[in-house]
């Protein structure tokens, strides 16, 4: 195998883009799948996020996306937006070697932990997290509101 595992760059961020609905296509959920490339390149050079890429032969595999965030319990952590390999390269050892290459990552920043989300129907990515010791935590219920939605609300 001669995959690359490198940081990515604006030009990666097509195929990070298409990556990341592939990935709402496997967990589906495409039509939630909304931001577009502008979006992404827009949010990338803020350094809203970072990404690693894995490489091969001058073509996109693979990808994690992560950013920089704070738990008030812990301390810093790296918070793992999505993390995804092409169906045809899974179960050849890339996954691995880009979530080692995002753990390396948190400990270079000196973070203390980092976080994620996996669907509880997603069997493989379960097992894969838990071969790291990882808790997967059942307790917690997830939170959000669309702004878009909330603009429409008077409180804004």
């Amino acid at each position: 195998m001669n995959v690359t595992i490198r940081p990515a760059t604006e030009a990666d961020l097509p195929a990070i883009h298409q990556l990341v609905r592939e990935l709402a296509i496997y967990e589906r959920a495409e039509e939630q799948f909304t931001a577009d490339l502008d979006t992404y390149r827009a949010d990338f050079r803020e350094g809203a996020f970072e990404a690693l890429v894995a490489e091969e032969g001058g073509t996109v595999v693979g990808m994690a996306l992560y950013y920089l965030t704070y738990s008030t319990w812990k301390g810093k952590m790296l918070y793992l937006e999505d993390f995804v390999v092409r169906p045809e390269r899974r179960r050849q050892g890339i996954g691995r070697f880009l979530f080692e290459a995002f753990l390396t990552q948190a400990v270079k920043r000196d973070c203390r932990l980092v976080k994620w989300q996996v669907l509880d129907w997603n069997t493989p990515a379960l097992r894969f997290y838990e071969r790291y010791g990882a808790l997967i935590e059942r307790e917690w219920w997830n939170g959000k509101i669309f702004l878009s939605d909330l603009k429409k609300n008077e409180f804004v």
